[in-house]
């Protein structure tokens, strides 16, 4: 049967997974810098690689913040507050990575339920509470999509993407 997501505890990430910087992240999640930043001071969605430090230094998100970045958006576009995309932030940090890709969020408006399985959304569109959906595993596979193509880093090092800004499309016309 579903539950309502309730808080847990976060888990740490791998910190030596791939991080990627601000920009690429919002074009990857599909929402803007301004909201990035406004969810990272606020302690909603903040970055698991590393945080910034100060002046001059950039967070670096890993692919389980862009994931849950892009959760958040759909969660908001659908008109959940801001207290029970909280919950369900803090809910979805507690899971295991492999549990999120079999995850489905639904909402009657007031409550997010997590469903495991077919059964579960039947039973709770039967019962008249469910509004809308979000697949997790379907976000998951289209974060994918747009990090394959976008720059991440390793221990410093700029790695995968594809470099298109216009000054790596100069770089490589002059050859250098």
């Amino acid at each position: 049967m579903t539950s309502p997501v309730t808080p847990d505890q976060g888990q740490d990430l791998n910190r030596d997974e791939i991080g990627y910087r601000g920009a690429t992240a919002c074009a990857a999640a599909g929402i803007s810098y301004r909201q990035l930043d406004y969810w990272a001071r606020t302690g909603l969605v903040e970055p698991s690689v590393r945080s910034a430090t100060g002046s001059g230094t950039s967070r670096l998100y890993g692919f389980r913040d862009i994931l849950v970045l892009k959760i958040v958006k759909r969660l908001l576009d659908a008109g959940v507050s801001l207290q029970n995309i909280r919950t369900a932030v803090d809910h979805l940090r507690s899971r295991g990575v492999t549990e999120l890709e079999s995850i489905t969020l639904m909402s009657d408006g007031a409550s997010i339920y997590e469903c495991a399985s077919p059964d579960e959304i039947v039973d709770l569109l039967q019962g008249g509470q469910g509004v809308f959906g979000i697949a997790v595993g379907k976000v998951w596979h289209e974060v994918e999509g747009s990090l394959a193509t976008l720059q991440g880093e390793v221990n410093g090092v700029v790695t995968g993407g594809e470099s298109n800004d216009e000054l790596s499309l100069r770089r490589k016309a002059k050859g250098a």
